[in-house]
């Protein structure tokens, strides 16, 4: 993947600004909203801290910050985080974006020790690549493919390993949901390769998507391989919580349902991510929404109507008090489900509620 030429790279704070305004401005979301994902986008190399053009040139405040506002950024992406777990990505990501625009870019153009400039542009990368990883859940993916590129145009500024490889492991991620196959796997790899010092839990995180991804173009073998040693990387990993690119047992368990999946073992995947639903924590509402969605799609597969009506029901339980854009998707495959096979007593019982909740959610869903 081709590092971008220093003549070619644009001021990463303007880039941030300019790209945060437009997400605020409702008359400008709709055409952000048609933005086209680029599956060849080149991706730059991490080299070290690296200054956009112009950088010690470009305009900056008269302020001047320190490690509070550093703390303050910090706090804000964690609290963002909570809300998008508990209200989901519809309301979330408009605080991100105003946050980013109005708090983040005027901080990062202020008076800084060097240590400190390192620090919020660490901070400032770790809440736009949370933005993209929003984004892309509200199927706005050209826009979360541009958040996540200004994700590591900021953490290579910075110097920031960690942040840089979660980035690109949210990259091929996002590869994965639109059937890239070979870009998840790359930019899975990419990201691996750019943490060689990479603490357990974080090898865990980048392991299960390699194996997702490698599953995705057929190596089975190399599949599972990756999933051993996630597994085997999360058993040594503490038991600390992060609110951004946190990895965690349900989610390794996500990632061995996508495996199995992959190979055509389906019986496998809704044990796997029955497991996972187990240990996916109360919080985690717009996960377990996912979670549920998958295995009642997976359930009526299978021919297992009155389970995955029990999984869908959950899935409602989460759904009719959460803004999110894959939600109103899981729930258009559900009114399906509901119309292909209309004569079964669940399904019917199921009915009945699914259209409360449109009720309820009123014009969001259709």
């Amino acid at each position: 993947m081709a590092e971008r030429s220093p003549h070619t790279r644009r001021d990463t704070v303007g880039q941030l600004t300019d790209l945060g305004t437009e997400d605020m401005n409702p008359a400008r979301r709709r055409l952000l909203a048609a933005s086209l994902y680029s599956a060849t986008l080149a991706v730059p190399a991490f080299a070290g801290p690296a200054r956009a053009e112009g950088g010690e040139g470009r305009a900056r405040s008269t302020g001047r910050i320190g490690p509070g506002e550093v703390a303050t950024v910090r706090t804000m992406t964690d609290r963002i985080a909570d809300i998008l777990d508990e209200l989901g990505g519809g309301h979330a990501r408009p605080m991100a974006a105003a946050f980013l625009v109005n708090t983040v870019a005027p901080y990062l153009r202020a008076q800084a020790s060097e240590p400190v400039r390192a620090d919020m542009l660490s901070a400032a990368s770790d809440l736009t690549y949370l933005t993209g990883w929003m984004a892309m859940y509200e199927r706005r993916q050209g826009l979360g493919q541009r958040y996540y590129v200004t994700a590591l145009d900021l953490a290579r500024e910075a110097g920031d390993h960690l942040t840089y490889c979660r980035t690109l492991r949210g990259m091929s991620l996002q590869a994965s949901h639109l059937g890239h196959g070979r870009r998840a796997r790359d930019l899975a790899d990419a990201a691996a390769e750019a943490a060689p010092q990479a603490g357990p839990r974080l090898v865990a995180f980048l392991r299960g998507q390699q194996a997702h991804a490698a599953a995705m173009v057929g190596d089975r073998r190399r599949a599972r391989a990756r999933l051993r040693e996630a597994e085997s990387a999360l058993s040594r990993a503490d038991a600390r919580r992060d609110a951004v690119g946190g990895y965690d047992r349900a989610a390794y368990e996500f990632h061995v349902a996508h495996v199995l999946a992959e190979g055509g073992d389906l019986p496998g995947s809704v044990a796997a991510l029955q497991a996972s639903l187990r240990a996916q924590p109360e919080r985690q509402r717009q996960g377990r929404l996912h979670a549920h969605a998958v295995l009642a799609k997976r359930q009526f597969a299978l021919g297992h109507l009155d389970a995955g009506c029990a999984t869908w029901s959950a899935f409602l339980d989460d759904y009719q008090t959460l803004s999110t854009a894959r939600g109103d998707e899981h729930f258009a495959t559900l009114r399906g489900h509901l119309r292909a096979h209309s004569r079964v007593r669940a399904v019917r019982r199921l009915a009945g509620r699914a259209r409360e909740v449109a009720a309820l959610k009123g014009s969001t869903v259709r």
